[in-house]
């Protein structure tokens, strides 16, 4: 009422605001919140941001349209906020004309480019103008000399339109400032790469810098490739190690040609692997697979290790059995070794706590504090573990050297971590399983000596589980893309390991 009797005697009143925000709803989620300036609105909880900037986006819209047209009689709801364009006129602010508002009040709306609040406010038609990215929404009508005699006219209907947005264009009324346009902000174009390294835009001849441009892309199609295609991986080597001595030649960059050399080796490595798939290779010595445990004798070395876990393994199941396989290899050769909680954790076991409890309660594992420490504990202060019947002292059951012992470890580790597997989630049996089929095959990688095949019985031995849950296995290990081509009969498993676990394998000597 005050309000009203003010502005009926010719008095300006401050302009009207509305604010509405989105802001997240706690930490990890994605649902956002809705809230309005307006004491009546109710508060808004949404799943998700773009729910949460249509309700907004919607919320303010239905208050623009409940909302009169812009009072006339009305000063700038923005000077309450001491905007750019109300600064004081002294100090580092100081302009060399004062700032003096001036024409028709608008309805403008004003949106945060990050999409975090919208706002409309009742201002000037020359502050409107001067706020970057603001919309007008409606005008106010011209009004005769307010007097006592005289009563201002009574507030129409709603504002003609509803606003747009930033991603869209409003035409500017007659009267109203057109608002000043928000710069765009320039993009320069993506830069070519290929390896890893950043391909110079002046570089000269134009067709070196074609041919890079090209082979960064047909390396970057053939990453997404579903099978891989050895001879084609070779050209595009033989490529690179051509463009690269090139562009070394051009640029006096030392570091190209080391990159042109290394592409030259990739190359004759995949020739020969191709090679060997299809049947080419004529000498036996030549290797067709760069293999992480390339000496036969490390092999036959993997092999003991396997035999030596099936038989001295004081639990039952093939989650005892993968935690003894690991922590022998990680004790060998001393009986001492270095745990994290990782190591135990990425092994697909149930309860490693309960499991290890059991293995210090029988005797065949020492650690100096207890369980809960040994999986707590981080690469930077691993827990050292002790296996009594690996020491020295005792009848040593496996004969490889110390640096051979970090090898066999290493090799472990990489198949029991396989990416596939981690993503599928395979149980402790499938990764147990994926170790003693990588140590059962030819060169090529099918199954069994000469790739006749694996008697059930023998994986059973291996792999402690029932035939139904071995077949299980199987089709785990199948679905992770390491085995294919599989057949298991009621005695044999055949098939083969993929090609991207091949230098995972420990062949068979003949």
């Amino acid at each position: 009422m005050a309000q009203a009797a003010v502005s009926e005697l010719g008095e300006r009143v401050p302009g009207r605001r509305w604010t509405v925000r989105l802001d997240p709803v706690g930490r990890g989620g994605a649902q956002v919140r809705v809230s309005c300036s307006r004491p009546a609105c109710a508060e808004q909880r949404l799943p998700s941001a773009a729910a949460g900037r249509a309700a907004a986006a919607a919320h303010l819209k239905a208050h623009l349209r409940a909302a009169p047209v812009p009072r006339a009689g009305t000063y700038c709801a923005c000077r309450a906020d001491d905007c750019r364009t109300h600064l004081p006129d002294t100090g580092r602010h100081a302009r060399s004309e004062p700032w003096r508002c001036g024409g028709p009040v608008v309805l403008a709306v004003v949106t945060d480019r990050a999409g975090r609040w919208w706002q409309a406010l009742e201002c000037c038609s020359r502050c409107a103008a001067a706020t970057p990215g603001a919309q007008t929404a409606a005008t106010s009508r011209p009004s005769p000399p307010r007097t006592a005699d005289r009563p201002a006219p009574a507030a129409a209907g709603t504002g003609a339109g509803a606003p747009r947005f930033s991603d869209q264009q409003v035409a500017a009324r007659a009267g109203v400032p057109a608002p000043r346009p928000v710069p765009a902000r320039r993009r320069r174009p993506p830069e070519a790469r290929i390896a890893q390294r950043v391909i110079p835009r002046d570089l000269r001849p134009v067709s070196l810098r074609d041919e890079l441009i090209d082979l960064g892309d047909l390396f970057r199609a053939y990453q997404k490739r579903a099978e891989p295609d050895l001879a084609l991986l070779a050209d595009l080597q033989e490529r690179k190690a051509r463009a690269f001595l090139t562009w070394s030649d051009v640029s006096c960059d030392v570091t190209l040609r080391l990159e042109a050399q290394r592409a030259e080796q990739a190359a004759a490595v995949i020739r020969r692997q191709h090679r060997h798939r299809t049947g080419g290779v004529t000498d036996e010595d030549e290797p067709g697979v760069v293999r992480l445990l390339p000496v036969p004798t490390q092999w036959e070395y993997a092999r003991s290790v396997l035999a030596h876990a099936a038989g001295h393994t004081p639990l039952p199941g093939p989650e005892a059995r993968l935690l003894v396989l690991m922590l022998t290899l990680r004790t060998a050769h001393t009986g001492t070794g270095n745990l994290v909680g990782q190591d135990l954790t990425g092994l697909g076991l149930t309860d490693p706590e309960y499991l290890v409890g059991e293995l210090t309660g029988c005797g065949w594992l020492d650690l100096p504090g207890t369980v809960g420490d040994l999986l707590a504990s981080r690469p930077e202060n691993p827990t050292p573990i002790t296996v009594p019947s690996l020491t020295p002292g005792a009848a040593a059951p496996l004969t490889f050297g110390r640096k051979t012992r970090p090898k066999l470890s290493g090799w472990a580790q990489r198949v029991v971590s396989d990416k596939r597997l981690r993503k599928a989630k395979a149980p402790a049996g499938a990764r147990l399983l994926a170790l003693t089929l990588a140590t059962r095959t030819d060169t090529s990688g099918h199954l069994g000596p000469g790739g006749e095949g694996i008697a059930l019985n023998d994986l059973t031995g291996q792999v402690p589980v029932d035939a139904d849950e071995l077949r299980s296995l199987i089709d785990q290990l199948t679905a992770a893309d390491w085995l294919t081509d599989t057949a298991p009969t009621d005695t044999h498993l055949t098939g083969r390991l993929t090609e991207r676990v091949l230098p995972l394998t420990c062949p068979l000597l003949a």
